[in-house]
């Protein structure tokens, strides 16, 4: 990677953190300078607008969301202890993999009715997320770990919408028990469904 790349994807990293925290609307491009410790004429060698680089940093918070979510899934084989690894690593949302919380409670309230881009970008990764958890227990179904009464999308799309709203509100309460609430719960479901 060049200088050139290095510093475009320096604002968008430090930008995205910006977004994240203060909101699209409410971040300005003199914001993102200072942040990144750049120019205008530089940020504008990288970005056309303060729109552009939005897209952009959308995609990488989104991005890196994904790889979090790959990589607890797939930190074991039996489709049951691959859920519950996703849910411990969300157990704290107070303790957010990035400042400012949840990014998918963040950008799709901001983006709702202001960017049907990114509003594209964010019904791209929940419709993602939802049907990754769907694969996950309709192959633990496949194989018997779970008995065929577990509707696998059914359960991945309240597990997800769950987890969402937990993020949101253990935020507003500063605490995180709600979301242990939730996750308790959703893993005493799942292992209700288990066979043996």
């Amino acid at each position: 990677m060049g200088k050139s790349e290095q510093k475009r994807q320096l604002i968008v990293s430090r930008a995205a953190v910006l977004f994240n925290e203060k909101g699209i609307a409410g971040t300005s491009v003199d914001d993102i300078i200072e942040a990144t410790g750049t120019s205008k004429g530089c940020f504008y060698g990288h970005f056309e607008s303060k729109e552009a680089l939005s897209f952009a940093s959308v995609d990488y918070l989104l991005e890196k969301l994904t790889e979090r979510r790959h990589t607890a899934l797939n930190k074991h084989t039996k489709a049951f202890d691959r859920i519950c690894s996703f849910m411990e690593m969300i157990k704290n949302p107070l303790k957010s993999y990035f400042d400012g919380g949840c990014p998918i409670i963040n950008l799709s309230t901001e983006s709702d009715d202001t960017s049907p881009v990114i509003k594209k970008k964010m019904k791209k990764m929940i419709n993602g997320a939802i049907s990754e958890f769907t694969e996950v227990l309709s192959s633990g179904i496949a194989t018997g770990e779970f008995s065929a009464s577990l509707d696998a999308n059914e359960f991945a799309t309240k597990m997800f919408l769950g987890i969402e709203g937990a993020n949101a509100i253990c935020r507003v309460l500063g605490t995180a028990a709600p979301m242990h609430t939730l996750t308790s719960s959703l893993r005493k479901e799942l292992a209700g469904h288990l066979n043996g």
